[in-house]
Formats: structure tokens, sequence, C-alpha cells
């Protein structure tokens, strides 16, 4: 199965279009959001195309597609108009004999640790910045931000695919890619 993993759109329609058009090019089976869907946060300037309503317009039009996790932004008043689970705090995905633990990243991240095994991968959003970090006995991986990206890394989004995860920028270029096998 081929996952599409974002996160971070914080309410651009202009970013969330370009994610979706990457999402259609990659011919992806499931995508994966980590969280913070609509709202900009008091903490982010409001991006480009800044325009709620209709992020969940072209959100709910895939919600048989998509997974996705909550963010510190996301609150009730947000699942009442999305069509597709988004309260969750984690989500399990097994990878052979590993298993990604997928999260927002601003309750479980790397100095918060969830329960993970030798060998797993803590994946999050949050904080905007593409990341592969390898631990003595985990690995940390982040997309990135699809629309508010931070410490000079792309706008971007993952891929995993056969136990290979590649990090993209919108138009499909590769920047960062782990075996999660090896």
């Amino acid at each position: 199965m081929k996952w599409f993993i974002a996160s971070d759109i914080h309410g651009s329609a202009l970013y969330c279009r370009r994610m979706l058009a990457a999402y259609d090019r990659e011919q992806a089976d499931r995508m994966l959001l980590l969280g913070d869907l609509l709202y900009h946060g008091p903490r982010n300037d409001l991006p480009d195309g800044y325009a709620p309503k209709e992020v969940i317009s072209l959100l709910n039009a895939r919600s048989n597609e998509i997974y996705c996790v909550r963010g510190n932004c996301e609150a009730e008043v947000d699942q009442m108009v999305l069509s597709f689970p988004v309260m969750a705090d984690y989500f399990l995905l097994p990878v052979g004999r590993k298993c990604i633990f997928a999260t927002h990243g601003h309750i479980f991240n790397e100095q918060n640790l969830p329960p993970l095994k030798p060998g797993d991968i803590l994946l999050h959003g949050h904080t905007h910045v593409s990341v592969c970090r390898k631990h003595d006995t985990y690995t940390c991986c982040n997309p990135g931000s699809v629309s508010i990206p931070k410490e000079n890394t792309p706008r971007g989004y993952m891929i995993l695919e056969n136990g290979v995860f590649t990090w993209k920028t919108p138009d499909g270029t590769e920047y960062m890619k782990l075996d999660i096998e090896e």
C-alpha cells in the first residue's frame, strides 16, 4: 500500500489544493494527515490562501481516503464540519515487524516518547520542520508543513511505500529518503 503523509495545512486552501494535486499525481492509496488542518494557530501568521471553509470542502470530498490525528489546533467544532475522524491522538501503522506511531507531536515527541519497541518509528508533524533523525532505539520522522514550513525546510509531504519513506516538495522533487527495513 502507498501512503501519502502530510501535516499542518493550517487552513490554507492554496496549499491544500497543491497537496491534493500531489496526492493525485502520486496515485497513493490512502492519505494520513498529522493534524492542524483548519486553524492557523496563535503562534503562526496567516498562511497564503487562508480559507478554512474551502479546506473543509476539499478534504471532505476525499473523506473515504483520509486518516487523521488531532493536532493542537483541532477542536470539537472541527470534527463537526469534517466528515472523517480528526480527534484521535495517534494512529498505529504496522510495517513488517516495526510499528509507526503517527501523532501530531504536541503530546508525544522526542522529549515525551510514546510506547515504542526498538526499531519503531515516531512520525509526527507540529514543528513544521522536515526531519529524519535516528536515535539508538527508534527513528523520528516529520514531513514538515504543507503551508508554513520553518527553519528553511521546504513545504512538502512524505510517501511511505514498500518500507521506504520519501520526503518530497509539492512538485514531487525528492529531498530525503529512509528505508525503515534497514
